[in-house]
């Protein structure tokens, strides 16, 4: 009787090792797979502030919390669904599916790119005082946020199309878990930098003043440098992503041609740094041509 309860005992402890290795393995998977999103996630940071301009310091983070909760609604429920479906299902349509979200980022980068030479920009949100206001702001955020959360989850899916259904749906889950709380964290920071600087700037303490001034002059720069770094981050994952399906699918001399240029200088961030560019320039090129394509008088007249 003890020789087999030490068995049973031996037995589940096995299956605790196993289990265990198991959610190891899905936590080193979701943190592999959530880097390969990194592009889209810094835009989604970036993007996300302007949604909560002019309105009251008070509402500020009540309101990130519901566009929160809006994101891992669109991640988990609307669309890890369809997304295993699709892969369970017709696997073969995950990577035309990435390249209209990589035409999307790419074309997003190129616009914003012009909009910054030519000196027009998109309007902006503005948090108008009245009934539903806040109510408006918070979906038209949730909105933006399904296109890039659809890319961050496709994305994912498709660096774990390998892996069996259940352990594919838990590295989704955690990648969704993880990203929304990275990018919608950073973004309660820093749209409440400036409140902290100005609560350092009134202590009685003349460096503490000094420090409060200083990241309050600080933020505006900030917020834009993260916006330049969103752009870059679209173009460069947008034009990696069209590199690979355009090898894939139908030509293979494009990809080829970058990974020859790579293997030209030094291994290590030499070599990613060639890559990185050359991801970037197709992403342009690609997004610009999108671009001109969309400013056609018929398609113009047929979008608006």
């Amino acid at each position: 009787m003890s020789a087999g309860l030490a068995a049973l005992l031996d037995d589940v402890a096995l299956i605790a090792r196993a289990a265990a290795a198991s959610i190891d393995d899905v936590g080193a998977a979701a943190a592999r797979v959530g880097t390969k999103a990194a592009g889209v996630v810094v835009d989604d940071a970036a993007v996300t502030p302007r949604f909560v301009a002019g309105v009251t310091p008070a509402r500020e983070l009540p309101i990130i919390w519901r566009i929160t909760k809006g994101s891992l609604f669109n991640k988990i429920v609307l669309i890890l669904p369809v997304a295993l479906l699709l892969s369970a299902f017709a696997p073969w349509a995950l990577q035309p599916i990435l390249m209209l979200g990589a035409t999307y980022l790419c074309y997003e980068g190129a616009e914003k790119i012009l909009e910054r030479l030519t000196g027009g920009a998109h309007a902006e949100p503005v948090a108008h005082v009245g009934p539903g206001a806040e109510d408006k702001l918070v979906k038209a955020a949730i909105t933006t946020d399904l296109i890039l959360s659809a890319e961050i989850m496709v994305i994912s899916l498709n660096e774990v199309a390998a892996q069996p259904l259940l352990q594919r749906a838990m590295i989704l889950v955690l990648v969704a878990v993880g990203i929304t709380a990275l990018v919608y964290g950073a973004v309660g920071v820093l749209v409440k930098m400036d409140d902290i600087g100005l609560r350092l700037g009134e202590s009685d303490a003349a460096g503490t003043r000094r420090a409060g001034r200083a990241l309050v002059r600080a933020m505006p720069r900030v917020l834009r440098l993260i916006s330049v770094i969103g752009v870059l981050a679209m173009l460069w994952v947008g034009g990696h992503i069209m590199l690979v399906g355009v090898h894939d699918l139908l030509w293979a001399a494009p990809y080829e041609l970058v990974h020859h240029l790579a293997a030209a200088v030094p291994a290590g961030a030499a070599a990613w740094a060639v890559d990185t560019a050359c991801a970037m320039v197709v992403g342009l090129v690609w997004g610009a041509l999108v671009v001109a394509v969309t400013m056609a008088p018929p398609l113009r007249r047929l979008l608006h």
